[in-house]
This record gives C-alpha cells, sequence and structure tokens, in this order.
C-alpha cells in the first residue's frame, strides 16, 4: 500500500485521468509509514526488480508479489535463483526496457498475475516479447501463469481453486528449469 500510495502522488501531480487496482489482501499487511507519505513519488512505467537472480525471470504485479516471493523462499532450497520483477504499471508499461534486460541475463521468462488466461499476462508477454525483442534471448519457451477459465467462488475457496496460488508458481519455474538442465534439476513427481 506504501507503492500505492507513491503512484497516488504522482498521478495527482498530473491531469491525465487514470486507474489504480489496489489489491484487497494488502490491506492485511503490516508495513512502516514512511515520513514523506504525501510527497514520495513512484515512477509510472518503472518496474521494481525486488530480487536479483540468474535462472528465471518472473515478471508479476499487485498481490501476486507475495505469493511469487513465498514460491521463491522454496525455489532456493533446490539452488534456483529467480529475478522477481514487479511491473507495478501496466500502462506505460515499462519504458526503460528492464524486464527485457533481465530476459538477457537468466535467458527465461515467467509472466504471472491473477487474471484470466490472455488477460494482463499475455499483454505483458507482447510487450517484451515482440516490442523489447526479447524473444531473442530465450533458451526455454516463455510461459504465462494466470487464473483458470472459470467463475469463481464467493469465498477464499475461489481464490484457492481459481487463482495461481505458490505452488503453481513452483512448479512452473521448477519444470522450466528441468527442461534446462533434466540431470541437475529431476522430476520431482
Amino acid at each position: 500500500m506504501t507503492q500505492a500510495a507513491g503512484l497516488y502522488n504522482t498521478l495527482l501531480e498530473g491531469g491525465d485521468p487514470a486507474l489504480v487496482i489496489e489489491p484487497l489482501n494488502a490491506y492485511r499487511l503490516k508495513e512502516r509509514r514512511p515520513d514523506n507519505l504525501g510527497e514520495f513519488r513512484i515512477p509510472l512505467g518503472c518496474p521494481e526488480v525486488l530480487l536479483k537472480g540468474t535462472d528465471v525471470t518472473l515478471v508479476t504485479y499487485g498481490s501476486c508479489v507475495r505469493i511469487a516471493m513465498d514460491a521463491i523462499k522454496q525455489l532456493k532450497e533446490f539452488n534456483i535463483s529467480v529475478e522477481l520483477i514487479d511491473v507495478q504499471t501496466l500502462l506505460p508499461f515499462d519504458i526503460e526496457e528492464s524486464i527485457a534486460a533481465s530476459v538477457r541475463k537468466t535467458n527465461r521468462v515467467i509472466f504471472f498475475d491473477e487474471d484470466v488466461p490472455g488477460g494482463a499476462t499475455a499483454y505483458m508477454m507482447q510487450k517484451v516479447l515482440e516490442e523489447q525483442g526479447a524473444f531473442r534471448y530465450l533458451d526455454s519457451e516463455p510461459r504465462t501463469l494466470a487464473a483458470r477459465e472459470h467463475r469463481p467462488a464467493y469465498s477464499t475457496d475461489g481464490d484457492y481453486f481459481s487463482n495461481p496460488n505458490s505452488e503453481n508458481v513452483f512448479e512452473a519455474v521448477f519444470d522450466m528449469m528441468h527442461e534446462a538442465n533434466p540431470a541437475r534439476y529431476p522430476e520431482l513427481y
């Protein structure tokens, strides 16, 4: 929510209409309140590299960041190094092409969110692979990890059975590494 405050401050300076989506789960988290709450700004179109890594680039935003962090903790136990990027804004999207720079380093990428298949994950993939030309750096097929194609239930069960969770993220990253090096990352099951 601190990031959201910075985005609001930036947007309120401008004269353009904007839409900020706040993940409801973020209201349950405790964060240190910045001293300059009404003054600090988050630049639009500049993703934040939350964790540096060398094996796979994981691109996400919003409440999926915490899910990705949980999966990355588990992946470290298997010596898999994930670079985690929070895109922060979809419009504008990665104006400095920092995601392509990450893919150049890791040679693998997964786009992850809670939107429907073909939604924001496909949009991010198109921007990075086509517009930024990151396809030329890939050693593995790029992947998207999104919600399932059905209407979710109205409860926490709806989130659990509809949206990707940390186990899904773990499996997607591990499977990608298994394809790249089956001897080092043998099948888990």
